[in-house]
């Protein structure tokens, strides 16, 4: 299932005993509003639940366990930009594209082939203002394309909306 919102998320996973909710957002030493931001989050869900923080998804994805909440992929993938320097012209034109479809490629592989129940938020992109610097869009475009080809692979696809979801699939 792919979604777009976190609480939403939760609730379709909140009769499930045990989930391991994946942080796809790092810790951020010395930010003190990220860290309430994560004691909130960890608060109001189960304490049976489980917290994984990492990007490293393919294998979470592969191995056997109770389902996966990963919390999300607008994060992953800022990670992933990060890790191949896909916010510079240059190293986008000079293999930073293709180190960065290879990682987004590894991902949408190891969600269609995993057994897990799982459930990715992330963030819609393309219905607001159009970034002002190439990095930007870049981003909004990559954003895009993941999630679109995340969705492809999933049983069940919802956008919320303002608290709203609708199924799109």
């Amino acid at each position: 299932m792919c979604i777009r919102d976190r609480v939403e998320a939760e609730r379709r996973l909140e009769a499930f005993p045990d989930v391991t909710y994946v942080a796809t957002g790092g810790t951020r030493d010395g930010d003190q509003e990220w860290a309430e931001r994560i004691f909130t989050h960890r608060e109001r869900r189960p304490a049976s639940w489980r917290t994984a923080e990492t990007c490293d998804l393919p294998p979470l994805l592969a191995a056997d366990g109770p389902p996966l909440l990963i919390d999300c992929l607008s994060l992953w993938l800022t990670d992933a930009m990060d890790s191949v320097g896909a916010w510079s012209d240059d190293t986008w034109a000079n293999g930073g594209a293709k180190a960065l479809r290879e990682r987004v490629d590894e991902l949408v592989a190891a969600v269609r082939a995993t057994r897990r129940t799982m459930v990715a938020v992330s963030n819609e992109v393309g219905s607001g203002v159009v970034p002002a610097t190439p990095a930007g869009r870049r981003f909004r475009d990559e954003l895009g394309r993941l999630n679109a080809n995340i969705a492809a692979e999933c049983e069940h696809v919802l956008l919320t909306v303002a608290g709203q979801s609708m199924t799109l699939r």
